[in-house]
């Protein structure tokens, strides 16, 4: 049987490599709040329609509330040259110190289920400089950094292992002067 198996993954072209198993897609298992707030500069995104306009300086900045909730504050600069702002609220979901609920509809819409949506740090840097963000449905994706630009290799070292938990990185689409 294993002979079998060996023929037939030497026939397949090789060995299995640990750099392309599968990963979880899951939030991180542990996560310092107060370490992730502030700002963060957008790398990449994989395509939304609320961000069709946003071209470049692109950052999100999350603030701690004496409530336990997170303001969320998103700016970029827009193609005519403008700057748009959007300001939102973020929950932390109970025993999952990786995930937030994001709100950017009026404080009065907060009671309806649909006004929230997840938001998964799925990978972090140990020094909280770059984090990526997703969800379940993997149809968003955002790569952050505490730097307005990011190293080539390091940016290639995190989408490899984005597309390796399911994400369509080959739509990512990354704001003029993000890659160094």
């Amino acid at each position: 049987m294993i002979r079998s198996l060996l023929l037939a993954i030497a026939l397949a072209g090789g060995t299995a490599d640990a750099r392309d198993a599968a990963l979880p897609n899951a939030s991180v298992p542990a996560m310092d709040l107060q370490r992730y707030s502030g700002e963060w500069h957008e790398i990449a995104r994989l395509p939304m329609f609320f961000q069709r306009n946003c071209v470049a300086n692109i950052t999100a900045t999350y603030t701690l509330r004496a409530d336990g909730l997170v303001g969320v504050r998103n700016a970029c600069d827009d193609k005519d040259g403008g700057r748009m702002l959007s300001e939102g609220t973020a929950r932390p979901v109970a025993g999952h110190p990786g995930r937030l609920q994001v709100r950017f509809a009026p404080d009065w819409l907060a009671w309806a289920p649909m006004a929230w949506a997840d938001y998964w740090v799925v990978d972090l840097d140990p020094d909280y400089r770059w984090a990526v963000v997703g969800g379940p449905s993997r149809k968003y994706l955002w790569i952050l950094s505490r730097t307005p630009s990011m190293d080539r290799a390091r940016y290639d070292g995190i989408r490899a292992r984005a597309a390796r938990r399911g994400y369509p990185v080959d739509e990512l689409v990354l704001p003029r002067g993000t890659l160094d």
